[in-house]
């Protein structure tokens, strides 16, 4: 078989054909060529989506839940409907300790500052908040560093500012680390600075200072803004919102069906969704790219028979001076695949121009649609696997159509 392939007679013949009816050897190339262009550009798209969500997401811990406190709608245990929930670091505490499933509790809390620096001020959202909200959270640091533990255990007054804050109150490619700020008439040192184009879940945030210095400023005592869940990866974080809302109701004396007393966001619910649509897309693009390669190689098994007919003098005559049924098949499938591989390698070089032209056009920046949309090597191969599978199997119908004929009633064929 090996030798056929590389038999220059082999290929003679194959030139010989397509270049007796080349316009219609290229239409019907067109079909798979199409198929094959719609596969590596749609799938090299749904790779690009992919990634930027990724970048957007990636530092967040995803399998997360945000509750806070809201006003109850039901009377429950000599409580009147309407009362203000508050939680608590007690709330947040039982939480982690009580419900299966949590790997983090992460409390918070935040309110509006006033902040000046010499003649120039603000006023924006300030965050108290622990370490582990640059685990949970990752915050890209331009300058300095992240609120550390010994800030929280000292109570120290430190504060991290975005690049807005930082915009605001310096001057232009002024280091801002070490400088003082005035927060609410009290002076903060700058420990960092970070990106503004973050994306924040929950309420935004433009100065981070420590939670314990942030109550002690406050005078909050023990209650807190709202809390952030972390579930362990192999839980449902839907299930552990369920579990964590109903024990808060426990502690707060709030009627187990009381909607309305805790607010939350599913950050995991969320995510899942986004990721199952991705998902969805791949499929479908699959099924649509493959779909289509189907009907362009069946149109080239169509035109092979329209071309055996054509032939059927020429292979009477072959058969009458010694050709095998199983030579004059080979010659027809290699024709077959020949022209799925062509058309194919021309979609996927084309394909590859697209997504670098997607690329250029809308992968470029922080927050950009599409990043690096790509195809791997391995998903090539195995295109290239089913074109040479699905040209093989289309060039046998012709090809046993071809032999089918006896020599005697082919010669005699005008």
């Amino acid at each position: 078989m090996f030798k056929f392939l590389f038999d220059r007679d082999t290929w003679q013949e194959v030139y010989d054909s397509f270049s007796k009816n080349k316009l219609r050897s290229i239409l019907t190339m067109v079909g798979v060529w199409w198929g094959i262009l719609l596969l590596i550009g749609l799938l090299g798209s749904a790779r690009g989506l992919e990634n930027s969500f990724n970048r957007l997401f990636g530092s967040f811990a995803t399998n997360s839940v945000f509750v806070w406190g809201q006003s109850t709608s039901k009377p429950f245990k000599g409580f009147q409907e309407g009362r203000r929930v508050r939680l608590s670091l007690t709330d947040a505490k039982k939480i982690e300790e009580n419900v299966e499933g949590i790997e983090f509790v992460l409390p918070r809390s935040q309110n509006q500052a006033s902040v000046v620096r010499g003649f120039l001020s603000g006023s924006f959202q300030m965050a108290g908040d622990y370490p582990l909200l640059d685990e949970l959270q990752k915050k890209k640091l331009i300058r300095g560093r992240f609120i550390n533990q010994n800030d929280i255990d000292d109570n120290k007054k430190v504060a991290v500012l975005s690049e807005d804050v930082y915009k605001q109150l310096f001057e232009k490619d002024e280091n801002p680390i070490g400088e003082y700020i005035q927060v609410n008439k009290i002076n903060f040192k700058v420990i960092g600075m970070f990106e503004s184009g973050n994306v924040n879940m929950g309420p935004s945030t433009d100065i981070h200072i420590p939670f314990t210095t942030f109550q002690q400023i406050y005078n909050r005592g023990d209650r807190i803004g709202w809390m952030m869940i972390t579930g362990k990866p192999e839980y449902n974080i839907k299930q552990i919102e369920e579990d964590a809302k109903l024990l808060l109701k426990n502690l707060n004396k709030i009627h187990p069906k009381d909607q309305r007393a805790f607010g939350s966001f599913n950050l995991g619910k969320e995510f899942s969704k986004v990721t199952g649509f991705l998902t969805g897309m791949q499929f479908l693009t699959w099924f649509v790219g493959i779909a289509t390669l189907i009907a362009g190689v069946f149109a080239i098994g169509n035109i092979l028979l329209i071309t055996v007919k054509e032939r059927t003098k020429e292979i009477g005559v072959r058969r009458a001076l010694g050709a095998t049924p199983y030579e004059i098949k080979r010659q027809i499938v290699v024709e077959a695949v020949f022209l799925t591989l062509v058309a194919g390698v021309l979609g996927i070089i084309s394909g590859g121009w697209i997504l670098i032209a997607l690329d250029a056009a809308f992968g470029q920046g922080a927050d950009a649609a599409i990043v690096n949309a790509s195809v791997s090597i391995g998903v090539v191969f195995i295109a290239l696997l089913i074109l040479v599978v699905l040209g093989t199997l289309i060039g046998l119908i012709p090809a046993f159509k071809a032999t089918s004929i006896k020599p005697i009633e082919a010669l005699r064929e005008e």
